[in-house]
C-alpha cells in the first residue's frame, strides 16, 4: 500500500481540490478544472501535522485504523476488541 502524505494533506486542507500528482513529489502537483493552488509550504506544514497525529497515536489506536482500512466498521472492531 502506498502511503500519499501529499494528498492526504491536500485532503484534509480542502477536500473540493481537484489535482494530480506524482505520490512522493511535492512539486509535480497539477491542479485541475479550476482548482485555486493551495501553497506548497501550507501543504507541507499539513503534512507534519498529520505525521505528528500519527506518531503520537497509541498502539490500539493503529491497529484500530489498520481494521478500518481492511473494510471492518467501528461496531465490528469494538466486537473483536470487547
Amino acid at each position: 500500500m502506498i502511503d500519499d502524505k501529499i494528498g492526504k494533506a491536500i485532503q484534509a486542507l480542502d477536500n473540493t481540490k481537484e489535482y494530480s500528482h506524482t505520490v512522493g513529489d511535492i512539486d509535480s502537483i497539477t491542479w485541475l478544472n479550476g482548482s485555486t493552488a493551495i501553497e506548497k509550504s501550507v501543504i507541507e506544514a499539513k503534512m507534519a501535522e498529520l505525521q505528528t497525529i500519527e506518531d503520537n497515536k497509541s498502539d490500539s489506536d493503529k491497529g484500530k485504523d489498520k481494521l478500518k482500512a481492511l473494510g471492518l466498521s467501528d461496531a465490528e472492531i469494538s466486537a473483536l476488541i470487547s
